[in-house]
């Protein structure tokens, strides 16, 4: 019971549109940064709205790129393995000091409160230099606004950082167009040297295709469960749908009962009620998707 309950709260990637785009994105500029040396390399940005499965997204692209590294480059030793992928989450009003020091804590520089932010970036590029980082993954970034005088300065660390830096930025933030990130001229920088993949909700329908169903299908066949019949999910994706708002992150933790498993129960029987009045799903059918819910949760 423990053990499948540890697998479904790490769960597995499910491959979307998204993922594959990103993971073709950071291949093609990795292979064209590599030998680039004046100035910083081309990055990307995956924007989306919240659940959307940017963060998801972004940690399997990394992972990814770590395991094809060590598979052509196998260390010689356990002492000083090279680090290749490195992931810094950007901390709410955070000051340039703040997310170097958060790029230092992540390969354990030691930082001491006397240090400047000039010498914990000099530390930072010193060691990210030695360690071989192709990859930096930054999460959250839209909250940095270059309007604010702190934002302006946490924005010209990170473009210091990737011009002294030999890797590839790839940064993952909620509604980045419509935010204060692009704006000014260090916005105008960022937005230059960026190329945007969207990490969207999955419509119920686009043309002759069901991509929501499809996804429904592909979270479904990732369930370790003994009494569930294949099938019963994609069946009820009208009404997940509508609970989930189509939303990849919604509907894992909706599936995993995050939080609220009696709650989740509840508002499926809520959406069920007004699909078997509708005539969308019959009785029978919704009886048994609250229990194949049941054995989810």
């Amino acid at each position: 019971m423990e053990e499948r309950l540890a697998y479904h709260s790490a769960f597995v990637t499910v491959q979307t549109p998204a993922i594959d785009t990103l993971t073709t994105s950071v291949r093609t500029l990795m292979l064209l940064g590599r030998h680039q040396q004046a100035t910083a390399r081309p990055s990307l940005i995956v924007t989306g709205p919240g659940a959307a499965g940017k963060t998801t997204a972004l940690l399997h692209v990394g992972r990814a790129c770590h395991l094809a590294h060590t598979a052509q480059h196998p260390p010689a030793t356990t002492m000083h393995a090279p680090v290749p992928v490195v992931y810094v989450l950007v901390p709410p009003g955070a000051t340039a000091k703040a997310l170097a020091g958060e790029f230092s804590r992540y390969l354990g520089i030691p930082v001491t409160g006397r240090m400047t932010q000039a010498q914990i970036t000099d530390a930072v590029c010193h060691t990210y230099h030695r360690a071989g980082v192709r990859l930096v993954t930054i999460d959250e970034i839209h909250r940095l606004n270059p309007r604010t005088t702190t934002g302006a300065e946490t924005a010209d660390l990170l473009k210091d950082l990737t011009e002294r830096i030999g890797a590839t930025f790839v940064y993952a933030g909620i509604d980045v167009t419509t935010t204060a990130l692009f704006s000014g001229v260090r916005g105008a920088q960022l937005a230059t040297r960026a190329c945007l993949v969207e990490c969207g909700a999955f419509p119920a329908r686009l043309g002759t295709h069901e991509p929501f169903r499809e996804l429904i299908a592909g979270v479904e066949a990732a369930l370790d469960l003994r009494a569930h019949r294949a099938g019963t999910l994609p069946r009820h994706a009208a009404c997940l749908h509508q609970r989930t708002a189509g939303r990849i992150g919604s509907l894992t933790r909706l599936i995993r009962g995050e939080g609220d498993p009696v709650g989740v129960l509840v508002g499926l029987l809520c959406g069920l009620v007004h699909q078997v009045s509708d005539g969308v799903v019959d009785e029978q059918e919704a009886v048994e998707f609250l229990l194949g819910a049941v054995g989810v949760l």
